[in-house]
């Protein structure tokens, strides 16, 4: 009881403390040169009035008194006893620290938020490609997809289209052309790493057999071996090297590379058709069949919601080249494709240019004089030499 009222003792010390230099109260030694009070209560002087304080006697030493007086009364009531520093947050100490601390806690609090909300409203749309290309491995899948449909017909609006068979290497969110280009940036700086992880190695990619996440996505999976930690590492420093541009990149589950070839999401009304999983019995065949082998040796930066390819495949930004295709020349369809992307790069180039070096040169209030109907001719012109 007495560490209880320890601090409500001392708030009440305190107090008297400061009421103290009002003078002294009755009872106590007057001061040298002044007189002493007569008693409060004297015999037949009746009970105080209410303004003896108020009393015009006019001397010093009786308004001091009275002051006095009433400092004693005030302390014989209940609430000086409360402790102060407690009750109202008063402390000894200067607040200027206390002040700065939670300014920097509230901004790393909004901070905090704001990477919750984006984190939460984080939505990918775009991706690295690893592209599969070997028609062995094509081939092997089309048959699997066939040997399914064949026990169900519906089940063909699931399957993962012909020219799509890739392995995603990471997933990530770019919302405008600013942020593509941010990450056409980000997968050109990625290039050079990549080839410090190879060594001017090739990395194959062997598939075999075949698994679903969740009875929901269908996928061949990819063989065991050394080719993994490779693998795995540019995965890491490809998502390192987007996200330290800024970018939302990567998923909360581990990175675990596979080859779909089937979806149940793609035909949301199959569920409505009683098909809610896929039945491991429809691809018992190839459970442990070997699909094939993929060199690495592009990787593409792809969009999940532009339109895709004429042959299948996905919208892609850009693309790195990081090793040779089954230790020789791209065929000439790819060197189609590359060629036919380093002109829109260029084209798309040459126009931005054009843009910012005219809108630098026209004076203030006048219109830019390149319109957009003439960068659309200047589009048309380079598709038309392609």
């Amino acid at each position: 009881m007495l560490g209880v009222r320890a601090p409500r003792l001392l708030a009440g010390l305190r107090l008297r403390g400061l009421l103290a230099s009002a003078g002294p109260a009755p009872g106590r030694a007057p001061g040298p040169g002044r007189r002493a009070p007569p008693p409060p209560w004297s015999p037949g002087a009746g009970a105080p009035s209410s303004n003896m304080c108020d009393s015009g006697s006019g001397e010093e030493e009786a308004s001091m008194d009275c002051a006095a007086s009433t400092v004693d009364s005030l302390i014989s009531l209940p609430f000086a006893t409360i402790d102060i520093e407690d009750a109202y947050g008063v402390t000894d100490g200067p607040q200027i620290n206390s002040k700065r601390s939670k300014e920097k806690e509230t901004v790393k609090s909004k901070q905090i938020k704001k990477r919750k909300k984006k984190r939460k409203d984080y939505q990918p749309n775009y991706f690295l490609s690893i592209p599969i290309t070997n028609k062995k491995i094509t081939g092997g899948i089309k048959t699997l997809q066939s040997t399914i449909i064949e026990q169900d017909q519906r089940l063909a609006k699931a399957m993962v289209g012909d020219g799509s068979f890739h392995v995603t290497l990471l997933v990530m969110q770019l919302l405008n052309a600013d942020e593509v280009n941010i990450g056409v940036d980000a997968l050109l700086q990625l290039k050079p790493s990549v080839e410090d992880v190879l060594q001017g190695r090739q990395l194959t990619l062997p598939f075999q057999g075949t698994d679903t996440f969740g009875n929901q996505v269908g996928f061949v999976k990819l063989a065991d071996g050394d080719h993994i930690p490779p693998l795995l590492e540019i995965a890491e420093i490809a998502k390192r090297t987007f996200q330290e541009k800024g970018v939302l990149a990567g998923e909360s589950r581990s990175f675990k590379p596979h080859l779909t070839f089937m979806k149940l999401s793609k035909a949301p009304w199959l569920w409505k058709h009683g098909v809610k999983k896929i039945d491991p019995k429809w691809y018992e065949k190839f459970i442990n069949h070997r699909f094939g082998e993929e060199t690495l040796y592009r990787i593409d930066l792809c969009s999940m919601e532009k339109k895709k390819q004429s042959n299948g495949y996905y919208h892609c930004e850009s693309s790195i080249v990081v090793g040779d295709k089954n230790g020789g020349e791209p065929d000439d369809a790819e060197l189609v494709r590359l060629s036919k992307r380093l002109v829109e790069n260029a084209v798309l180039k040459a126009v931005q240019q054009y843009l910012e070096e005219t809108q630098n040169k026209k004076q203030p209030g006048e219109g830019s004089s390149v319109t957009a109907e003439e960068a659309d001719r200047i589009g048309n012109d380079s598709d038309n030499r392609k």
